[in-house]
């Protein structure tokens, strides 16, 4: 193995992103340095470039731009107060009634937006005053929307599961999307169960019971808002059309939904066009930096050492996942969600696959395991946004948030050791 290039990667990553430096610069800085070790400095320079390109020539990649405008426009367009509504009438009279709604909404806009950032700003700003005027802390208020807002990213449809797909050299998107339903849904159960307990200790206040006629009512107000996820994932899995054409049929449809809403007008349109497209830049520039470190990684024969070394160690597929998944806590504190998946894909897949595990589970347990990473300092986004929404600080949040991440991670090992959570929906429809 050789240690000099993997050691200039490591060390010019960490020191980049140590002085400030933007995740995808960083990445492709590193890559360009690490190249520079083993071959002059004119092709590894074209090299770089090139694979940030190729990186970017993708088909199923169009999903991804069309996914973020949906997102923009379900989020600015009234969806997020009729979940609300949805979920008050659900679970309000329960110990700690706001905190399961927050949880129950968070999981449906962001698997409708398909963004936890939009989520957690739309659930925060709405929910957190409230459940503070009813006398909640707004710390425990903050940390409830910060994890609940990344179930939404496993819940499809989910950009990092196309992104994934395209990581593990062609995994199905529709089994993907398929396999993230019931992990999502596990992980929110987790959470309610924390957040009430929690809620109940400390003797918050519980909401009234909703009557048959009310819950009825604000299930046909959501309704065409959650008819979205049935017209995607359906349409996907029916065969109907494929990722990249449903992620447009959701433009469209967020769209007219808007309009008769009567929340987005054609005066609103170029500011959320110019908030997407910033936002698809971002991703991109991410995507296509990261592909060029897995190129280099592979050229360097990286993954096959890392791969070889990890079954050294031993061969037992318990300890190679508890390993691996340990990696990738470690890695989601340091690193965003969309580069982690394409840079350590290729150097975990092909060990897991030697073991036999399908790369549909393979998956979900990365996306899993990531979302954690998106709640923990110092570059978790989401934790950021939550925070900042409730106006209060990190240090105040840890102590509410620790049961939360306890609760996740409990969710995660239950799906890395039982595979049917994730590959049961997927095998009843033969994919």
């Amino acid at each position: 193995m050789e240690y000099v290039p993997i050691l200039v990667l490591i060390l010019s990553f960490v020191s980049l992103l140590a002085i400030g430096t933007p995740v995808a610069w960083s990445i492709a800085i590193s890559s360009l340095l690490t190249m520079l070790v083993s071959i002059p400095t004119l092709p590894a320079l074209t090299t770089v470039s090139q694979r940030m390109a190729t990186g970017l020539d993708s088909f199923a990649l169009l999903a991804i731009p069309f996914f973020i405008l949906s997102g923009e426009l379900m989020n600015k367009g009234g969806i997020a107060h009729r979940l609300i509504a949805f979920a008050k009438t659900m679970v309000g009279a329960l110990p700690g009634g706001l905190a399961l709604i927050n949880i129950i909404s968070a999981m449906l806009m962001g698997a409708i937006a398909g963004s936890a950032m939009a989520s957690a700003s739309a659930m925060g700003s709405i929910l957190g005053p409230e459940m503070e005027k009813d006398g909640y802390e707004r710390e425990f208020g903050a940390a409830v929307n910060i994890t609940s807002a990344t179930t939404g990213l496993v819940i499809p449809p989910s950009n990092v599961l196309i992104v994934y797909s395209l990581a593990s050299g062609g995994a199905s998107i529709a089994a993907l999307f398929l396999a993230g339903y019931i992990p999502g849904i596990l992980t929110g159960l987790f959470l309610m169960i924390v957040a009430s307990f929690w809620a109940k200790k400390k003797g918050y206040n519980v909401g009234k019971r909703s009557s048959l006629k009310e819950v009825f009512r604000t299930f046909v107000d959501a309704v065409p808002s959650l008819f979205l996820l049935v017209l995607v994932i359906g349409g996907i899995v029916a065969g109907i059309f494929t990722a990249t054409e449903a992620s447009a049929i959701a433009v469209l449809y967020s769209l007219v939904l808007g309009f008769i809403y009567k929340e987005i007008s054609f005066k609103k349109l170029p500011g959320i066009l110019l908030g997407s497209s910033a936002t698809t830049a971002i991703v991109m520039l991410l995507i296509g930096a990261s592909m060029s470190m897995s190129w280099v990684l592979s050229f360097e024969n990286i993954p096959q050492d890392i791969s070889t070394g990890l079954l050294g160690i031993t061969d037992n597929e318990i300890m190679i996942l508890l390993i691996i998944n340990i990696i990738l806590l470690l890695v989601g504190i340091f690193m965003d969600m969309t580069p982690a998946v394409l840079i350590f894909t290729p150097i975990f897949l092909p060990v897991v696959t030697k073991l036999g595990l399908d790369p549909v589970h393979f998956g979900i347990i990365m996306i899993l395991n990531l979302c954690i990473g998106l709640c923990t300092p110092p570059v978790g986004s989401v934790l950021f946004v939550g925070v900042g929404i409730a106006k209060t600080t990190i240090e105040k949040v840890v102590r509410p948030l620790v049961p939360l991440f306890l609760a996740m991670i409990v969710a995660l090992f239950l799906v890395t050791y039982f595979p049917q959570l994730s590959l049961w929906l997927p095998s009843l429809f033969d994919l």
